[in-house]
């Protein structure tokens, strides 16, 4: 008689998803907030929203992935920080609409999965929810064995926050002398891999593990450093009504960011010499010869997040975020124009 057939012949293993769930409960259960009225393993998350703390409440959804970062995870073995910068990518970008971030779900698709892996990557999740206090309210793990290659693995997020109404940015109020605030970046954060690997692997001919002295780590080391979540420093500012716009430095750079916060009839004017930028930027810079228009155009360049606000509120929102360390920049101002970029120095 032939062997009968099971799902685990066909390379899916139920068992690994059951050790997956009973893994990641704690980390998931750390990150709940109050509103929070499900557990792991139902069929979806309940959030109750509190009615009374909102007149015309709006929900605001965002949803990202981590792109070819994953990539180098996969060759240095190291899937907490994308956990990390998952989180980020949606919350940033939930933040830039003026909305407090409220839960995350997470989709991660493999060829097969492994437990301790799968489990470093929610351990990543669950870190970059507290660093924004958004609650892990469900996910998937799907095991799709010859969709994906051996060892690899895909990752998307979705994040839902809320905001009042007539707090959704940017403002209707934008004018020409508003002031634009950068905020530091931690690296490179989760744009622009393609062209760094590139780079890295073609034209440098590097390893991950191979150190540079000019950056004073390795690196692999250097450009997974998980993006900067902007939620527990601008989130205050915004319930303060300091902040008329954000905009979110992520793919496209600042040439394709920068005009989404903009009116039809103004320019955003940025002095280039206006903040440390960290130095790996200068390395691939150089070592790419790539043209500065090219870089502003990829990369954040070391400002991972820009507010626009009125020149009344910059001493008020400089002193509150640079309070422990130099954070924040003043690094240009809004006038009359056609909706464009114009970056000087």
């Amino acid at each position: 008689m032939s062997k009968k057939l099971t799902y685990k012949d066909a390379g899916v293993d139920v068992e690994a998803g059951y050790e997956v769930v009973k893994k990641i409960k704690d980390y998931v259960k750390d990150t709940h907030r109050e509103e929070v009225i499900s557990s792991i393993g139902g069929f979806g998350g309940l959030f109750a929203l509190n009615n009374n703390a909102y007149k015309e409440p709006v929900l605001v959804a965002g949803t990202d992935g981590v792109g070819t970062k994953l990539k180098l995870a996969f060759m240095m073995d190291e899937h907490k920080s994308v956990g990390i910068d998952l989180v980020a990518m949606c919350v940033n970008d939930i933040l830039a609409q003026g909305a407090e971030p409220l839960f995350f779900l997470d989709y991660i698709a493999t060829s097969k999965i492994e437990p301790q892996k799968v489990k470093d990557i929610v351990y990543g999740i669950s870190q970059g929810c507290k660093q924004s206090n958004c609650a892990i309210l469900g996910g998937e793990t799907a095991e799709l064995p010859g969709f994906y290659a051996k060892d690899e693995y895909d990752l998307a997020g979705f994040a839902v926050g809320i905001v009042e109404k007539d707090g959704i940015l940017p403002k209707d109020n934008l004018v020409s002398g508003d002031v634009l605030i950068g905020l530091k970046s931690s690296g490179v954060h989760s744009n622009g891999f393609s062209l760094l690997r590139k780079l890295v692997f073609e034209v440098l001919d590097l390893k991950l593990d191979d150190y540079i002295d000019e950056l004073g780590t390795t690196i692999g080391e250097a450009l997974m450093t998980p993006t900067k979540i902007y939620v527990a420093d601008v989130l205050p500012l915004i319930k303060k009504n300091l902040v008329k716009g954000i905009v979110h430095v992520t793919g496209g750079g600042f040439y394709e960011n920068v005009p989404r916060v903009l009116p039809e009839s103004l320019d955003a004017i940025i002095d280039k010499n206006t903040w440390d930028k960290p130095i790996i930027f200068d390395y691939i810079k150089s070592k790419g010869q790539i043209e500065e228009k090219e870089m502003y155009n990829t990369f954040n360049m070391g400002i991972g997040m820009i507010l626009v606000i009125g020149q009344e509120n910059k001493s008020e929102i400089l002193n509150l975020l640079n309070k422990d360390e130099k954070y924040a920049y003043e690094i240009g101002h809004l006038a009359c124009g056609r909706k464009e970029v114009v970056l000087n120095g």
